[in-house]
């Protein structure tokens, strides 16, 4: 039998709710520290610290690609021009194209339209350094996962390096990557923190759907690195037999 009285229920019910809900925090902090202090999160922060300085280097050669560019430019408008107004001119270009370097430059986090937007061979780095800003409050079996597609990521990136932005198979990895995969974590972070471990009518928690739909997308990008690969070892063993073909026992070079 119930003694509280019934005005106080849903009261009661929300505070039941809001503690749960700060010790669902608690606990996501506690793992999330000690999961940096893991072998798999200073892993993860090398790669954050790689990707951050390959983004430096990408800028600063831009930034010395402008400066190279006005100083051209003031050459050649020194010789038709006055020297004032070269220099001016000049400065002028210099400060336009600095602006268009920043205001180009990559994002540090990519989110979704960033992710959408990325040229095709720099899309499994901007993909894995959106899945390193996702890593915080996903629970202990789906971070498993989470570094097991950045791997995928990084064995795809050469291959989509080479790949014909054009081809359909640029446009299912891009799909799956740009706009499947952050639509799963984001609908994940959707769902109240008390409600992640409660099972749904299909017998799923919403952790369990997080980590069934990463699984899903880890064993395609798997199949579609092996795909990739299978086409690169066929042009290469084509190429191979049809110069077996032409040249062998052609006795036209001594």
């Amino acid at each position: 039998m119930n003694d509280v009285p019934g005005p106080l229920e849903p009261m009661i019910h929300r505070a039941r709710n809001v503690a749960a809900g700060i010790a669902d925090v608690g606990l996501t902090r506690a793992e999330e520290l000690l999961r940096r202090m893991s072998p798999e999160g200073r892993e993860q922060a090398r790669r954050e610290r790689e990707a951050k300085a390959r983004r430096q280097k990408r800028l600063l050669a831009r930034l010395a690609m402008a400066a190279i560019a006005a100083m051209l430019a003031w050459a050649l408008i020194g010789t038709i021009a006055p020297a004032g107004v070269a220099i001016a001119l000049a400065s002028a270009l210099m400060l336009f194209l600095t602006m268009l370097v920043f205001a180009r430059a990559d994002p540090r986090t990519p989110g979704r339209e960033a992710l959408s937007q990325a040229p095709l061979p720099g899309l499994a780095e901007e993909a894995a350094v959106w899945l390193a800003a996702q890593r915080r409050g996903l629970p202990a079996p789906a971070l498993q996962r989470i570094d097991a597609i950045g791997h995928r990521l990084d064995g795809l990136a050469p291959q989509l390096a080479r790949l014909d932005p054009r081809s359909p198979a640029a446009a299912s990895i891009r799909t799956l990557i740009a706009v499947e995969l952050p639509a799963l974590v984001e609908n994940w972070r959707n769902v109240p923190l008390s409600a992640r471990h409660a099972v749904h009518a299909d017998g799923k928690t919403p952790d369990g759907h997080l980590l069934n739909g990463l699984q899903l997308i880890d064993a395609e990008l798997a199949s579609a690195t092996d795909q990739l690969e299978r086409v690169t070892l066929d042009g290469i063993a084509v190429q191979g037999r049809y110069l077996e073909l032409k040249y062998s026992g052609n006795d036209a070079y001594p």
